[in-house]
């Protein structure tokens, strides 16, 4: 086991409003975290500070040994695989499902006049194939349902095979049998020994793969619980998080949240 990244003291203030409060928090590698929280709470700001983003107003950020501010982020990047629908926003709507999953290797945004090895096209093939896109790979990003566009973001993400990968509301807007397949891949990705540390905010718990490990909770910028998530996903942490009686229930690997 190895730290990936550390965060200490660190605050964010934007137009002189705390986004970030205090902010202390240590990733391992053998680790799964899930953040959650309200809106407005903080939980993508942390996100992209964890993809050398946005970098802090104070306090230190460690991200796979390097510190923000004292670090090239253009050579920190490559390293951090992060799946965002602001990533799918930026894909040219014509690239085709094989090439906005290669040109990953190259860290650009629609193919161009790149050069890609055999070895690039053979790895971004098995990487759709992991993700139950194969069949897609000629078909062009626009003919994509949310639940496949979803899908394309992760393999793109992994395709670099990454020491940190980022995952941002990876099920959110889906509808429910798009959203367990999602989850259940990352599951399956999330359980393998062999996979980078990961990040995955999500509104929702339940939405939170069983193969996650830890739950971060902030609200209003700072952490209110953190922790392996057995112990920290309570009825008692979400309803002070979200500012409502709330209870949780735990089946087979899986939460739900109802109201009181």
């Amino acid at each position: 086991m190895s730290e990936v990244a550390a965060f200490s003291a660190v605050n964010f203030v934007r137009e002189k409003r705390a986004i970030l409060r205090d902010i202390s928090w240590v990733i391992d590698s053998s680790e799964r975290w899930v953040i959650v929280g309200p809106n407005g709470a903080g939980k993508t700001t942390l996100l992209s500070m964890l993809a050398s983003l946005t970098h802090p107003s104070s306090g230190l950020v460690t991200i796979l040994g390097e510190r923000l501010g004292k670090t090239d982020v253009f050579e920190l990047r490559p390293r951090v695989g992060f799946a965002s629908s602001d990533m799918t926003n930026r894909i040219p709507y014509n690239e085709s499902v094989l090439d906005t999953v290669l040109t990953a290797a190259y860290g650009v945004m629609g193919r161009w006049q790149e050069d890609y090895e055999e070895i690039d096209t053979r790895r971004a093939l098995r990487v759709l194939s992991e993700w139950r896109l194969d069949h897609l790979a000629d078909m062009t990003i626009r003919t994509l349902s949310d639940g496949e566009k979803k899908r394309v973001q992760i393999a793109r993400a992994v395709m670099t095979d990454p020491e940190l990968l980022l995952l941002d509301e990876p099920a959110g807007s889906l509808d429910v049998g798009a959203r367990e397949d999602v989850i259940e891949m990352l599951d399956h990705f999330a359980s393998d020994p062999g996979s980078p540390a990961m990040v995955m905010v999500t509104h929702h718990v339940e939405e939170i793969p069983a193969g996650f490990t830890h739950l971060l909770v902030i609200s209003d910028g700072a952490i209110i619980a953190q922790g392996p998530i057995g112990e920290t996903l309570t009825g008692a942490v979400l309803s002070e998080a979200f500012g409502r009686p709330l209870s949780v229930t735990h089946n087979n690997g899986r939460y739900q949240a109802t109201a009181l």
